[in-house]
């Protein structure tokens, strides 16, 4: 229950899941060390940090003032997998779970409660992990998609089963006020949430590659002013750049969890 749990305390109370549900709203990292963690991204992302109220492994991740993250240093632990989550705003995490066991998806853990909301982590049909997140949000959610990450990305075998997995878990597209908006961009799949692209969906990745970077996952994209300086940042203070463009680079940190710099332009 690595990722859930990030999401406990801290929260608000102030916006619920009910005014954005379907759209992304919190983002979670499981690592193996927690300084080593702290450091890295502070010094990559500018981050600050606040303990959570589950302990000494966790932490939130502060930007401008505002929580952007949990991380849980709890992969060695509890052996799990390094990686960021990305979590969904729902209505109800009972009926959500429910649709993905129904349309073929997996469920890991939950639906919990941690007060006040309810979490539970879950799996595509291609086995791409996401969470989902039930009640009250950590801030007022455009404030959150100021500081946080620009979107995520969905590498997948097949964006267009995708989308339709994810749209009818989710209730993308429905007819309920305040739902999210799928349209095409190319070949890609495109999810806006009040006008904002929030998440893009593409075709391309692979069942069974030995490479995670290529199976079925979801990627998270930090807005940030300067790419290259976080490229440098990374190399120097332990991870790695797998690729880097002008625009946008792909980095990992000392763990091993891939995540994506994206130029504040860049949308």
């Amino acid at each position: 229950m690595n990722h859930d749990t990030t999401l406990r305390g801290d929260v608000t109370g102030a916006v619920s899941t009910h005014s954005v549900f379907g759209a992304p709203c919190w983002v979670s990292l499981t690592s193996r060390d927690l300084q080593v963690t702290e450091d890295f991204y502070q010094a990559v992302l500018g981050w600050e940090w606040r303990a959570a109220r589950l302990g000494e492994r966790f932490r939130i991740a502060v930007a401008d003032g505002a929580p952007v993250a949990g991380i849980a240093a709890v992969a060695s632990v509890w052996q799990m997998a390094v990686a960021w989550t990305p979590y969904f705003a729902v209505p109800s995490a009972d009926e959500a779970v429910a649709r993905v066991q129904e349309r073929g998806g997996t469920v890991a853990v939950g639906p919990l409660s941690f007060p006040p909301g309810r979490a539970a982590l879950l799996a595509d049909r291609d086995g791409a992990s996401f969470g989902i997140w039930e009640g009250a949000l950590f801030s007022d959610w455009e404030t959150w998609r100021r500081a946080a990450p620009a979107f995520i990305r969905l590498h997948t075998r097949d964006a267009f089963d995708a989308a339709i997995f994810y749209g009818e878990v989710l209730e993308w597209a429905s007819s309920r006020p305040g739902c999210c908006e799928v349209g095409y961009e190319g070949e890609e799949v495109v999810l806006r949430s009040r006008g904002e692209v929030v998440a893009r969906i593409e075709s391309g990745a692979l069942e069974a590659a030995p490479d995670p970077a290529i199976r079925p996952h979801w990627q998270v994209h930090f807005r940030v002013p300067d790419v290259a300086a976080c490229a440098r940042a990374a190399e120097l203070n332990g991870g790695g750049v797998l690729h880097q463009g002008t625009t946008e680079a792909v980095l990992r940190d000392p763990d091993g969890a891939q995540f994506t710099v994206t130029s504040r332009k860049e949308r």
